[in-house]
């Protein structure tokens, strides 16, 4: 049922494009004439100093000095990213309303069930930014130094592994599930009140395994202070070389943190595109590049189309990893 109502958002998403598509070039050009005439908010679904955060401010100051007003970052953290979202959907459609995206919009879509708003039709894409890779990562005294060998032990301790994460829905959680699903093991999931305090029970060995992010968990890798056992990219991952994609031991797994921007449905077509130029010039500028580069991320450039079918075929597959864990939005 899931995946009919998924893939029915996808026809309306592909039909609204099409629709937008269609309208003459002089009005989808009178449409962006002066824009923007005012500040534009950039809404963001977490507190400051994250790595969303970090990123909506790049990209609102590239934004700001080269569309002439401010971009201002707009803080509204609560329900895992909804509220900021749909404040966002309620916000008019006329470019001046932008929404940080990031993969908990692709696994919201599943994992509540009660919002007000449907994701892929009422956020239009615009650009994608980054995309950061999570490490499957172990306290060093753990009984596996491989994945063949982790998956072995799990498989002989069924529900004796606890895996913990930052919090309920997160993609360090459900990596742990695409994990379980694809690899045929059952672990318990414990949830933390942030990544912080499940690496700490992680280091003190109260759990066991943890889908960190590369970034929050690089230090304590190369201290040895934890243990790498794969990470989530499809290939290997520039900041951690030396630690294997985890596809290589279990088919098909790739899972990533990703950033994007997106506006209200209806946001004219030529303002988006405007806005998708920006973006992607400024991914293409070595500073910002190198700027990303430090947040863990490689970027994630293109046109707006190639965005939206990236964030359809991530709530696609997150929403059967949601199903299959049974996971609820608190």
């Amino acid at each position: 049922m899931e995946e009919k109502r998924l893939s029915i958002s996808r026809r309306k998403l592909l039909r609204a494009g099409g629709v937008a598509a269609a309208l003459p070039l002089s009005s989808r050009l009178a449409w962006a004439q002066g824009y923007p005439d005012h500040a534009v908010r950039i809404m963001v679904g977490y507190a400051p100093g994250g790595g969303v955060d970090i990123s909506a401010r790049m990209i609102g100051q590239w934004l700001a000095d080269r569309l002439g007003q401010p971009f201002i970052v707009e803080n509204r953290p609560g329900a895992a990213t909804n509220v900021a979202t749909e404040a966002v959907v309620r916000a008019a459609p006329d470019g001046h309303t932008l929404l940080l995206v990031n993969a908990p919009n692709a696994i919201n879509a599943t994992l509540y069930g009660n919002l007000n708003y449907n994701f892929l039709r009422d956020i239009a894409p615009v650009a994608g930014l980054i995309r950061v890779a999570l490490v499957m990562v172990v306290n060093p005294s753990f009984p596996a130094r491989t994945v063949p060998e982790f998956i072995a032990y799990a498989k002989a301790n069924p529900g004796k592994i606890n895996f913990a994460s930052g919090g309920r829905g997160g993609p360090d959680h459900m990596s742990g599930e695409l994990f379980k699903m694809l690899a045929g093991v059952d672990m318990v999931h414990v949830p933390y009140r942030g990544l912080s305090p499940a690496q700490a029970d992680l280091i003190s060995g109260q759990v066991q395994v943890i889908f960190s992010t590369v970034p929050a968990a690089i230090e304590l890798i190369k201290a040895g202070t934890l243990r790498a056992l794969a990470v989530s990219s499809a290939a290997r991952w520039d900041t951690l070389p030396d630690v294997k994609p985890m596809n290589e031991f279990v088919q098909d797994f790739e899972a990533y943190q990703w950033y994007g921007v997106g506006a209200p449905r209806g946001t004219p077509t030529a303002i988006v595109d405007r806005l998708n130029a920006e973006i992607n010039a400024a991914l293409a500028d070595p500073k910002i590049r190198a700027k990303f580069a430090d947040l863990g991320g490689a970027v994630l450039s293109g046109s707006p189309v190639d965005f939206g079918n990236f964030v359809v075929a991530e709530t696609e597959k997150w929403g059967r990893v949601v199903t299959f864990s049974g996971a609820k939005g608190e």
